[in-house]
């Protein structure tokens, strides 16, 4: 790996990371994963020319890093899919951000904290040719709005279309922008105050619409827009009584989105399931479960979420959805349950699950699909990942394929192996 940097000081490396060769301004370090992670170390430092700007680049990218940020193997693996809903790369649930000034840049020193810079995000739909979605935070104020939408006028490239959805699941509890509602329904006199959620849900549908507004007086009008109005699968009276009809929300709306998951949530203690009897099931009893109860759940989901559409004259689409296979309150923290679902994941009778799946979405008139999500480890926390590693064999993971084959078979110029 090569290390270049401003300023001057003393850089040192540990773990994973020898030396090999410096300069100021330049260090060439031996990288051994087996060895952990990699240490950089700032010892000493300059206060009259400071150590700044540290870049550390992967080995043969030196001379192209500032110019083309993304691995050619993340490029390839992701050609060809129609849009990316940048929900985590936002950083999205909890978010602090609230003004222009407090948003991430390609200066940023990480990624990690407030999201990945809107420049980037751009570039990376410029290449790919694929359609963005991006999630408004939800502390944000107008002007933030405004020059967020702006940049994306200037610099997305005009054939592609762009997605917009006030924050991530503001129905869940589970996440801040949902307490936020609440506050903000209160100090707003929105709704009955004595039931709170369905005052969230009525600010939610306002402050989407807001945000509509402002992306269409930037754009000049909603042709490349998607406006989208979100809510929990399954729960078409929210949709029907509180957030679609509220001020009229659904009038300056183009879709509906839900998550459409193909659910099993084992908790350690259950009306229906208990995580310790879950774990001592099979992998038949398991997809037996999955095939009688959890996949025709998720497509009466579908069945109801396109009923409240089309009364609403609203395409449905989906901003996540999969296999949603997880121990909760309690039920995560059984190493047999665990264990039991991840060999789920990477079963063959789950791909094929995934083609019933994505053929009832089809039937029932579905647009476009977000799978959640790309890249992540499988853990107690779930099994999420469509692929656990970037550079997994894509062909030991029936997810994967029956995925993008489905995602071929819809027209997409997806690679396949």
């Amino acid at each position: 790996y090569t290390v270049v940097y401003e300023g001057n000081g003393q850089i040192d490396f540990s773990n994973a990371g020898t030396v090999r060769s410096r300069e100021p301004g330049r260090i060439v370090v031996d990288v051994d994963p087996s060895r952990g992670s990699l240490f950089l170390q700032l010892r000493a430092t300059d206060p009259a020319d400071p150590v700044r700007n540290i870049r550390v680049v992967m080995p043969g990218f030196e001379k192209t890093y500032r110019d083309d940020p993304f691995h050619p193997a993340f490029l390839r693996r992701w050609q060809g899919v129609a849009c990316f809903r940048f929900m985590d790369w936002m950083e999205t649930n909890g978010s602090k951000i609230e003004h222009w000034a407090d948003r991430p840049t390609p200066e940023s020193a990480t990624f990690s904290e407030k999201g990945v810079a809107l420049e980037w995000m751009i570039d990376l739909c410029n290449r790919q040719q694929a359609d963005a979605w991006f999630c408004m935070p939800h502390l944000a104020d107008d002007d933030y709005v405004r020059r967020f939408a702006e940049m994306v006028r200037d610099r997305l490239d005009p054939k592609l279309r762009v997605y917009i959805e006030y924050s991530n699941e503001v129905w869940n509890s589970q996440f801040p922008q949902t307490r936020h509602s609440w506050e903000k329904a209160k100090q707003l006199q929105i709704g009955p105050p004595e039931r709170p959620w369905e005052c969230g849900g009525m600010y939610y549908a306002r402050r989407s619409v807001e945000i509509f507004k402002i992306w269409e007086r930037v754009f000049g009008g909603s042709d490349r827009l998607v406006r989208v109005l979100a809510w929990q699968a399954g729960n078409a009276w929210w949709m029907d009584n509180v957030v679609l009809p509220f001020e009229d929300a659904y009038r300056h709306a183009d879709a509906l989105a839900i998550a459409p998951y193909i659910g099993m949530n084992v908790p350690a203690e259950g009306k229906e399931l208990r995580a310790a009897d879950v774990a001592g099931w099979s992998l038949d009893r398991l997809f037996d479960h999955l095939e009688k109860e959890s996949l025709p759940r998720a497509i009466r989901a579908m069945e109801a979420t396109k009923t409240m559409a089309d009364k609403y004259g609203l395409t449905m689409v989906a901003y996540e959805g999969g296999q949603h296979l997880v121990g909760v309150a309690g039920g995560e923290n059984n190493d047999a349950l665990t264990a039991l679902l991840h060999r789920a994941n990477a079963d063959p009778r789950l791909g094929r699950m995934y083609r019933t799946y994505y053929d009832a979405w089809e039937r029932n008139g579905g647009d476009l699909f977000c799978y959640f999500s790309s890249v992540g480890r499988w853990s107690k926390w779930g099994s999420w990942g469509i692929l656990q590693y970037a550079d997994d064999d894509p062909r030991q993971s029936p997810k994967f394929m029956s995925t993008f084959e489905q995602a071929r078979r819809w027209g997409q110029k997806v690679h396949v192996p």
